[in-house]
This record gives C-alpha cells, structure tokens and sequence, in this order.
C-alpha cells in the first residue's frame, strides 16, 4: 500500500473511532432498559453499540466505498474485497453497561488478510492508539514501544475469560494456573482491544485469550508488532484472526507465553 492511500486509511479509521467514541460517551450512563439487549447468553449489545457502529460505517464507506466491512453488530452481506475493515464499534459492552471505565472503539484496515492499519480509541482518557504497517505505532501521536521486561515472574499480564466459550472454562483456567504461578501478577479488564494496545505501549508485558472474533484483535495485534512486540496464536502461528485464540507480548515474554500454552492446546486437539 502507498504512503498516501495508508495515510488516507488512517485519518479516515481515526475520524470513524473518535465520532464512535463521541457517541458512547454521550450515552454513558443514560442507557434505558429497552435499550439493552441480549444477543446470547453472556453477549450483550445496546443502543449505543448500534449507533457508533452506524456513524463509523458511513464514514468509512463514503471514504472508500469499494471496501468490504466485517462489523460486529451487523452483517452487511457483502464479499470481502481485496480491503476490507474490521470493526468494534464497542469493545467492553458489558463494562460500558455498567459504567465500569474500560472500554474502547477498535477500527482496523486489512488488505487480502493482512493488517495494514489499526485505530484503538478509549473515549474516556482520549487515548488514540494508531498503526500502520511498517511505520510504527503511537499514542496521542508519539511513538509507543513493546516493555523491556524479560522475566516472567516480573511481568504484569493481561487476560480475558472466555465468555462467549464458557464450555471451554477448564481449558481457559488450566492456561490460567500456569501462567499464574510463573507470572508476577494478572489483570483482567474486559476489553480484549485495549489489553492489546497496552501491551503496545508497555503498560502490560503481554496478553493471552481465547474464543475472540476478529474484531476484537485486529487493530491491536497490529499495534503490538508495530510498537516492536511480537503476536501469534498460541502455537506460535499467524492464524489468531481465524481461531480466535491469541497471544502477545514482548520479544521475550512471546515465546515464554507460547511454551505454556501451546502444550496445553495442543493436548486438547489430540483429546477432540
């Protein structure tokens, strides 16, 4: 992709997460019953999720109306282009439901499966997270970088339980004790994209988490790898869009987080 068509891309994908964001955060708080639903059992949509996702879409699409959307709160019914968006109008529905402070928009530009571009917009500390493909990574426009750190037992982690999966809870806790007694300590937010644009910015030394859809990662895996970090399934493979199961981290803490859990997962296949 040329400099300028990235560009483009980007100013566009930050356009489309700040007047999200401007949305939420004008209905923070001030959600009626009626305008909360359930989508499954442990997956919740509400009013506001629908109108970001709505004033995103027409920003996008008037910008480049040959691309493709895939959306999490609606299925145009569209072929994926050669480009083609990824977008969480609302990463953190729950917490935004009840007023819990993690929350986020994440926007991400994909050309024949590859990341180009990345958005991860949290309204309520107007962070702007940003990405490009080769061209770094930035916070509030000044380049962010992976942590340091390179012992496990040092490190702060980031994770997220499995709640569209929770037939998979065993599995996901079996993970979770054995990077537990090795870690110094773990945080669980609830919002899989700004886990992802923390461990970018350091603030997290690494992340993992299952049964997530591609939306929820894909502007914050380009995050991490352009902020110097490292991303992959928990083999150690490029296919977490595709099995939703993802891990992050340093170039350090990557591979020591894969050791863990790529055994694990393994087993688990071999069992069915």
């Amino acid at each position: 992709m040329r400099e300028s068509d990235s560009s483009a891309c980007l100013a566009a994908a930050v356009e489309a997460a700040q007047a999200g964001g401007k949305i939420l955060l004008a209905r923070l708080g001030k959600l009626s019953a009626s305008e909360v639903n359930r989508k499954g059992a442990t997956d919740w949509v509400t009013a506001a999720d629908h109108a970001s996702e709505a004033v995103i879409l027409r920003i996008l699409k008037k910008a480049f109306p040959d691309h493709s959307v895939k959306a999490e709160e609606s299925s145009p019914g569209e072929s994926a282009a050669a480009f083609q968006w990824l977008v969480d109008p609302l990463d953190g529905t729950s917490n935004y439901i009840h007023s819990f402070p993690a929350f986020c928009v994440s926007i991400a530009l994909a050309k024949e499966g590859k990341l180009e571009a990345g958005v991860v917009f949290d309204p309520l500390r107007r962070e702007l997270f940003t990405a490009r493909r080769g061209r770094g990574a930035y916070l509030n426009g000044r380049r962010i970088h992976v942590s340091k750190r390179r012992r496990l037992s040092e490190t702060l982690l980031a994770t997220g339980f499995p709640v569209k999966g929770k037939e998979r809870i065993d599995l996901y806790l079996a993970s979770f004790r054995r990077i537990f007694l090795k870690t110094g300590v773990i945080r669980r937010a609830g919002s899989a994209a700004l886990d992802l644009a923390y461990t970018a910015c350091g603030r997290a030394d690494g992340f993992w988490e299952m049964c997530l859809a591609p939306w929820d990662m894909a502007a914050g895996a380009l995050l991490v790898t352009e902020a110097g970090g490292r991303v992959s399934d928990f083999f150690g493979g490029g296919r977490y869009l595709e099995s939703g199961n993802i891990t992050a981290g340093n170039a350090a803490i990557h591979p020591q987080l894969v050791k863990i859990l790529a055994p694990l997962f393994r087993s688990s296949l071999a069992r069915g």
